[in-house]
């Protein structure tokens, strides 16, 4: 990611939840917010921006359209950063497009939007912080963001717009309470909740950053299920989930390294994410997915262009769809060249993901194509949008 994702945390900004450090290499400057009088409130900052896409890719499943446009993200923030108690109020929808994701029928479809749609409707962030005056201990309570993670929520924070199978595996989202805590260069954060936004508070999440030095950050997360989602969950995109799924009952632990060198940031992530065997949940045999993934950016002084990237490989084991498919294997590349003039942006994102394995129970294949079973497709969008 490339604007600030996990910064401040004891300071009362649960942004903090969602986002990280800040980092001197930008492949895009995030929105930047305008300061407004609350009268009452006291000072206020108002923030947001929307964009859209053009698209294209091969391989697409069936004879589908391979080409066209869709919307992006459009969010509005409104924060009150300062004070006993404090607010960050986040509306509207947010997307991304996951490179090589196969959807739930087993094909790669067109790269269209994944809009998040959660139990709290059109706000993707509202809740409340309580920061007791010189207390590095600060707690808050709403719709939350995910600690799990290099990779943000939201497209424009990202090093490209294509996003990885790390991010795709991931909790985003979800009511919960938060403490955050700091002491010298450790910030400490721990999340309980209803994880993946299911309704049902059995998740709890943390997270750890230690910053050796204003270039070099370490982070190492986790999540963890105290209990069991079953049928009737809410789940991503506005409906009742029928069967309960691995996500809704999986565990995870990984870790990112945030290293500067003047206009370069360069970050590795390794992340593991399983479920145990539960059979009242439809869960027989034990699954998982491992994902090894390394970001860039790069700004190029004194110009408006930049440019961000990333490779990943992932494994999959037991018959269960994480990613690609049950037991797949792939590796990754994207890469986005940047232009940006103040509150205008655009990028040209292109990626490519290839499936080393795409077999499982010995014969069934799955993949991309008109045959669906393809192990290669490309996917490419242009994306332009405004920054506040």
């Amino acid at each position: 990611m490339i604007t600030i994702r996990r910064q401040l945390l004891g300071l009362g900004f649960v942004a903090a939840s969602s986002l990280l450090a800040l980092h001197a290499a930008q492949a895009l400057t995030g929105p930047q917010a305008i300061t407004i009088d609350g009268g009452p409130l006291g000072s206020l900052s108002l923030s947001g921006g929307a964009d859209g896409y053009g698209y294209v890719a091969t391989d697409t499943y069936n004879g589908e359209q391979n080409e066209g446009f869709d919307v992006g993200s459009a969010l509005i923030e409104l924060q009150k950063t300062t004070g006993v108690v404090q607010f960050t109020a986040e509306v509207g929808s947010n997307s991304y497009v996951t490179l090589g994701a196969l959807s739930e029928d087993g094909h790669g479809h067109v790269p269209e939007t994944s809009i998040s749609t959660y139990s709290t409707g059109p706000l993707f962030l509202g809740y409340v912080t309580i920061a007791p005056p010189n207390s590095p201990v600060t707690v808050s309570a709403g719709e939350i963001g995910s600690l799990e993670g290099y990779e943000s929520t939201v497209d424009w924070n990202d090093p490209t717009q294509l996003t990885t199978d790390a991010f795709y595996v991931e909790n985003s989202n979800s009511v919960g309470v938060e403490v955050a805590g700091t002491e010298g260069p450790v910030t400490a954060t721990v999340a309980f909740g209803d994880g993946f936004d299911s309704g049902q508070w059995n998740y709890i999440q943390a997270l750890v950053t230690y910053t050796v030095n204003s270039n070099n950050v370490l982070n190492v997360f986790g999540g963890y299920n105290l209990g069991r989602t079953g049928p009737g969950a809410f789940v991503y995109g506005g409906g009742q989930a029928g069967t309960p799924t691995v996500y809704e009952n999986s565990n995870a632990v990984g870790a990112y390294y945030s290293y500067t060198l003047g206009n370069l940031n360069l970050v590795p992530e390794v992340q593991y994410v399983y479920s145990k065997v539960d059979h009242i949940v439809g869960i027989d045999k034990t699954t998982s997915n491992l994902a090894l993934e390394g970001f860039a950016d790069y700004a190029f002084a004194n110009t408006p262009y930049s440019l961000g990237g990333w490779v990943e490989a992932e494994k999959s084991t037991g018959d269960y769809n994480w990613f690609a498919g049950p037991n797949s294997e792939a590796i990754g590349a994207a890469i986005a060249p940047t232009w940006q003039y103040k509150d205008l942006f655009a990028r040209v994102n292109a990626g490519a993901l290839y499936l080393l394995s795409n077999k499982y129970d010995g014969a069934v294949s799955y993949g991309y194509g008109s045959s669906g079973t393809s192990k290669f497709q490309f996917t490419g969008t242009l994306e332009g949008g405004l920054l506040f």
